[in-house]
């Protein structure tokens, strides 16, 4: 997958929006593609032969079932106000019935979880399924989508805009409290997950809550969608009222998504416009959604949460979106980073092929994150988003979603949720209740090995690194004094490595037959894949370690 551009940064915000802090890198680890939850790259529109968005009228979305109605809203042309749309309206805010909610749930020590996309949730026998995998394995908790990127909520809720607006008009959990009293019964955490920003159905009918253009009328991205306004208190209220009848059912945890600015290219953003900005920066907007809400439902006793792009641990500035790790950290009780590795760029955390390294770019992204937390006092948690689909190779199976839940934990980090749009999962991934009967597998360096062996490999890894440097010195004493003789190739015996792993070597570093040793360019070298000995990996010879063929 070819890397986009970088997010893009507006001239009037950037030197607001970055880190002034010494030392700290600008973006060591861009993300390649957004997916934050509904259907991701696949339900990205074309593109032209010129590159931009095809505009067309959008389709159901991803998360409609196949012969599921397309809705009136979804026949709207993007920004295009339906007939009943208001403008400037303000909005009333709505609480649900005093007292206790009808459950109340023990939060796990360490949360560890499962994506269910509305439909899973309101199927019997998909949630019977997974309460089962539940009661199986290490997983114990479970976010439910409330209310996803195509606007409409997922169930009969009472809070009078959703009903205005026809959000309740396609329920896909036609008994929410059922579920969740099967849930409190199998002693399993629920999450509700509500999107912000991604809501074309709420601008249909408020297109003045939107971002608009500076060409009027609502504002339109490149690929045909459209946002609502994070500087709008209005769209605060709204989603904060859809949080309170969470709450007041029984949910201890609401975790918002979307909560942020359009990913969209700097051409594309300079023709947006947000009223009710006042002179504030992106970050401000989204440190001042995450502070209100928190504080509104802190006498509901429900932990606030927040997805967060993967690449936020570790960039120096709020990559175009307003998410910068040290202006919301302390503002959730739990921030959930989506550390997807198909998602970063080539070259991250100096990783030529990310996705083939689920350990590594899991260890590098949180270890980032927990580095930077400890400078902010009062942050909240960190609970990673991993993978486990397939986008890209290697297909994803148990080694790869494994690997990084062991990179998890090996940052210190004890929670985590599983992010599958089809909410299918690999069981073979997860500790069983009774513990593994034998160590699972992981892939680490692009092999697949045992977990309990994986700091053996890394051993390994550096050990090969030692010899890289060791060949790399062989090479400058050869450019400086040529040998009379042309070579080959260079032969590392395994021995210097390690013999407790076992991998594929010996390393060769191979020498065209008419190009003498001194003009050997690094990027000719040839090495196991994964093992750190790749450009640059020359060597010189070490008593016992190598041995140099001469060519006949």
């Amino acid at each position: 997958m070819d890397p986009p551009a970088a997010a893009p940064e507006t001239a009037d915000s950037a030197a607001v929006d970055s880190l002034d802090a010494a030392g700290r890198p600008s973006d060591p680890a861009p993300l390649a593609e957004d997916m934050e939850g509904d259907g991701g790259p696949s339900t990205r529109p074309p593109r032209s032969a010129g590159g931009t968005a095809a505009r067309s009228r959008p389709m159901a979305t991803a998360g409609t079932p196949p012969g599921a109605p397309v809705r009136e809203a979804a026949k709207l042309r993007p920004g295009e106000p339906a007939p009943n749309a208001k403008i400037g309206a303000e909005y009333e805010p709505w609480s649900p019935p005093e007292g206790d909610p009808p459950l109340r749930f023990e939060r796990p020590e360490h949360v560890r979880g499962i994506y269910l996309n509305a439909w899973t949730s309101g199927s019997s026998r998909r949630t019977a399924s997974l309460i089962e995998l539940a009661n199986r394995t290490e997983v114990n908790a479970f976010v439910i989508d409330v209310k996803d990127a195509t606007g409409y909520v997922s169930h009969r809720s009472r809070v009078p805009l959703a009903r205005e607006i026809g959000a309740t008009d396609q329920i896909r959990i036609r008994d929410l409290p059922g579920l969740l009293q099967r849930l409190h019964d199998a002693g399993i955490y629920p999450i509700a997950r509500i999107v912000i920003v991604k809501d074309p159905l709420l601008i249909a009918h408020r297109p003045d809550w939107a971002i608009q253009d500076t060409a009027g009328g609502v504002w339109v991205d490149g690929k045909d969608f459209v946002w609502l306004n994070p500087f709008d208190k209005r769209v605060w209220d709204y989603h904060l009222d859809l949080a309170k009848e969470m709450a007041s059912l029984g949910f201890p945890e609401i975790q918002w998504d979307y909560v942020r600015f359009p990913d969209a290219p700097g051409s594309e953003i300079a023709r947006a416009a947000y009223p009710g900005r006042n002179g504030q920066n992106r970050t401000d907007a989204i440190r001042g959604f995450l502070r209100y809400t928190r504080d509104a439902l802190e006498p509901l006793r429900v932990e606030v949460t927040a997805d967060v792009f993967g690449v936020t641990t570790s960039a120096g500035n709020d990559v175009g979106i307003g998410q910068l790790w040290e202006t919301f950290i302390d503002q959730v009780d739990v921030a959930l980073p989506m550390v997807y590795p198909s998602h970063y760029w080539r070259g991250s955390f100096g990783i030529q092929r990310p996705n083939a390294h689920p350990y590594e770019i899991i260890r590098a992204a949180l270890g980032w994150g927990v580095r930077r937390s400890e400078g902010v006092d009062g942050a909240g948690k960190i609970r990673p988003w991993l993978q486990d689909f397939t986008l890209g190779k290697p297909a994803y199976g148990a080694p790869e979603v494994r690997a990084q839940i062991e990179a998890t934990y090996d940052v210190g980090i004890d929670e985590w949720i599983l992010w599958s749009p089809s909410s299918r999962y690999t069981e073979e991934a997860l500790r069983p209740v009774g513990g593994w009967q034998s160590p699972p597998m992981m892939r680490l360096a692009d092999m697949v090995v045992r977990v309990d062996r994986r700091f053996a490999v890394m051993d390994s890894i550096a050990r090969a690194a030692v010899v890289a440097d060791s060949l790399a010195a062989f090479a400058d004493s050869v450019r400086r004094n040529p040998p009379p003789v042309v070579w080959d190739s260079l032969m590392v015996d395994p021995r210097v490595l390690s013999d407790s792993v076992s991998v594929d070597l010996p390393i060769m570093v191979p020498l065209p037959d008419s190009i003498p040793v001194d003009t050997i360019r690094p990027d000719t070298v040839r090495s196991t894949p994964g093992l750190g000995v790749g450009a640059g990996a020359f060597a010189r010879p070490t008593a016992g370690a190598t041995s140099v063929h001469r060519q006949e």
